[in-house]
């Protein structure tokens, strides 16, 4: 299929071939009719991406922000080389559509295939062919509408969030500020609820049509020769999308005693103190389509509101929109004011630079003749595999840490790169470009049915590793993949049993087993061991993936992982027994997502091993410090790029320089097995890390140690 694209380095735009994307659990695939580019708002992410690397910075302080945290938290040179390699990705478009529902995922709700559905969400309802929407973010399409009318149903729920924010009664005075796409719905569902309606706007088109609609409409500059509105607005509604603060001065002036002002564009908040204090202003801010908006159970994970508690959610939003259209008492074809073929989406965005009058841009979809008819899925195309050639791999997920660290030393190891799979077919495409891969796929399951591939990479989100891995096991086929290996003991035993059944190796991305200075002090440390690994992590921005126990599992499981499987592995004996507890950082994250915490583990030869994770400690202090002691002898890695090693009065230094977590070597060591120079690990040693790693976050909830591994050797 095709998608619009933009390169976020330069905001160079595109329409490129992307794999035609497949419905995840929860949501449906939909043949997209018609998208809506709302002209503001897309205008202004062009405008950002080709603002130089400085300019962006100022224009999203919110993300440069996360930037210099990365960087203290992992260091400037891995922060630097994210950046870069966000840079040069292609970035989705567009978050208002409507077409037909094609296909259902597992557990979607509400929607059947042949149903015309209006979609929202960035991210989800892009200007692409076929599109892949949270059930949640689709509501059904009236008979009657129009499927270009349908495709305003977000932008019209945004408007509408925004009007029942005012809590605008029938007969009241309400103020539209700022006549863009948005504003002229406001205006219209305003005047469709039976309010008078003042609208202002700066540009005499947009007046012209407010005015068209029913509203008492003005050019802002006539409102400063004239009083008779001021002290009247029941409610104002400011839809401009400005840096100035005139709209909110402005409201200061119309609104009368006690009046709701209600920011629903992006508009500067330098309040003046005065009017809002004098006439006691209620300022408040409306959240895009409306609640459920930025909630991932409700837009992930599917779960709704009961409406009897929660009666205006985005999807319901969507749907009153989509209703008053119906009942023909908002006519969006003067609000309309161009059309281009899907084909010239590119003049279409070209368009916004050169017209300033675009209020509705609409982008209409055809394919072989027949509006809204899916694209069949392109066939796989053979590759070759060179006599005596390098071994090659697949990658299924192709994120931050897939792309800027698995892609770039696996390749440099001499494993080929053949074929990419993500969710998004354009995230696969901008991996497939990047980093020379002859295919791209948005389906996994076609990655591990391939018989041309040497290797399996997994660098999914954490909840899906262990059925893949397996699946991929079952097939025969080596598998890489990054740590945990699983989130449940249900996900644990689907990898053991199909480990059982296949002999192809298992490698895991626990990397600082391979780096040098741990080599070294495992092999200069024996006998039992007194160990203790101290990692301050930093804090994770609120609503990250990881802290979701559903998909990430929490930091305990999908991090500290990590450094419980260092432990077994410097360890001489079986891990017998594990204990932990903590505190989360902030209020609301649940006990799964415990980011402060202590582990204690039990070895059978004696040796007893604790993980100190610290998401409250700064990162200035050091990020990871790993000490030993052993039969008199004792050795301490600084940040694995420094340490040394102690027998009485004698200190040598261990292998030191620049840092190395182990990742160079640990590819270098999969190339090998993969051309059958070296053995494959034992697959036992990451089977019984996690389940060490399980038991501690079972402690977390018991509060006691639980058991690892039992007296007869088996995983409890």
């Amino acid at each position: 299929m095709r998608q619009v694209a933009r390169r976020l380095r330069d905001g160079r735009l595109e329409v490129v071939a992307v794999p035609d994307p497949a419905p995840a659990p929860g949501t449906v695939a939909v043949a997209v009719e018609a998208s809506v580019i709302s002209a503001g708002t897309e205008r202004a992410t062009l405008e950002v991406a080709r603002k130089s690397l400085l300019g962006k910075a100022r224009a999203r302080p919110d993300q440069a922000r996360q930037v210099i945290e990365r960087a203290r938290r992992e260091g400037v040179g891995p922060t630097l080389q994210l950046v870069r390699q966000r840079l040069d990705e292609l970035g989705p478009l567009g978050y208002s559509a409507a077409g037909t529902v094609v296909e259902v995922g597992p557990g979607a709700r509400g929607v059947a295939p042949g149903d015309r559905v209006a979609i929202a969400g960035a991210g989800s309802a892009n200007h692409a062919e076929v599109d892949i929407v949270p059930s949640l973010l689709c509501a059904r399409v009236p008979d009657g509408v129009r499927t270009d009318h349908a495709a305003f149903a977000t932008l019209g729920a945004i408007a509408m969030n925004g009007f029942r924010r005012a809590d605008a009664a029938v007969g009241a005075t309400v103020v539209v500020v700022g006549l863009g796409i948005i504003g002229q719905l406001a205006v219209r569902i305003a005047l469709a609820a039976g309010c008078r309606v003042v609208a202002v706007d700066l540009d005499p088109h947009a007046v012209e049509l407010a005015r068209g609609a029913g509203a008492e409409a003005h050019e802002r500059s006539a409102l400063d020769s004239r009083g008779d509105l001021d002290g009247s607005a029941d409610a104002i509604l400011l839809c401009a999308a400005t840096q100035s603060s005139d709209p909110v001065e402005l409201a200061g002036r119309l609104a009368r005693d006690r009046a709701p002002v209600v920011v629903v564009g992006d508009v500067g908040m330098d309040v003046p103190r005065e009017p809002f204090y004098m006439k006691e202003l209620d300022l408040r801010l409306s959240r895009s389509y409306g609640p459920g908006r930025y909630d991932p159970d409700y837009e992930r994970w599917g779960i709704d509101y009961p409406i009897g508690y929660v009666r205006w959610t985005e999807q319901r939003n969507m749907q009153a929109f989509l209703d008053l259209v119906a009942r023909g008492l908002i006519d969006l074809d003067p609000v309309i004011t161009h059309r281009f073929p899907f084909s010239e989406a590119e003049r279409a965005f070209a368009a916004l630079e050169t017209e300033r009058s675009l209020v509705g841009v609409v982008l209409e979809y055809e394919r072989d003749g027949r509006p809204g008819a899916a694209g069949a899925p392109g066939e796989r195309r053979a590759v070759a595999r060179k006599p005596g050639g390098a071994p090659r791999f697949g990658l299924i997920g192709a994120g931050n840490f897939a792309t800027g660290t698995i892609l770039p030393r696996l390749t440099g190891a001499g494993v080929e790169p053949v074929v990419v799979a993500t969710a998004s077919g354009l995230s696969a495409e901008s991996a497939r470009s990047r980093f020379g891969f002859a295919e791209a796929s948005a389906d996994p399951d076609e990655v591990i049915a391939r018989d041309d591939l040497d290797l399996v990479v997994i660098a999914t989100r954490h909840d899906s590793h262990a059925r893949l891995a397996a699946a991929a096991l079952r097939a025969g086929r080596a598998v890489y993949v990054e740590k945990p290996l699983a989130l449940d003991a249900e996900g644990l035993e689907e990898v053991r049993a199909a480990l059982a059944e296949s002999d192809a190796p298992l490698f895991v991305g626990f990397n600082r087993r391979y780096a040098p200075n741990a080599v070294e002090l495992r092999e200069a440390l024996a006998g039992p061991k007194t160990m203790h690994f101290r990692v301050n992590a930093g804090r994770l921005p609120d609503g990250h993936w990881l802290n979701d126990p559903r998909e990430g599992g929490g930091r305990l499981l999908g991090e500290g992982c990590h450094f419980v499987d260092f432990l077994c592995d410097q360890a001489g004996g079986d891990p017998r027994t594990a204990y932990a507890q903590g505190y989360p950082s902030r209020p609301g994250l649940p006990r799964e997502a415990t980011d402060n915490f202590v582990v204690q583990v039990a070895f059978s030869d004696g040796s007893v091993g604790s993980v100190t994770y610290a998401a409250d400690a700064p990162t200035e202090a050091g990020k990871e410090r790993f000490e030993a002691s052993a039969g008199g002898s004792y050795g301490v890695i600084e940040d694995f790029a420094d340490g040394r090693l102690q027998r009485g009065a004698r200190t040598d230094r261990l292998r030191h320089g620049r840092q190395d977590k182990g990742f160079d070597a640990q590819f270098e060591h999969i190339a090998a097995v993969l051309r059958g120079e070296r053995a494959a690990p034992d697959p036992d040693s990451y089977v019984v890390s996690t389940l060490a790693t399980l038991a501690a976050a079972r402690s977390l909830g018991s509060g006691q140690p639980e058991p690892v591994i039992d007296a007869a050797g088996a995983g409890s």
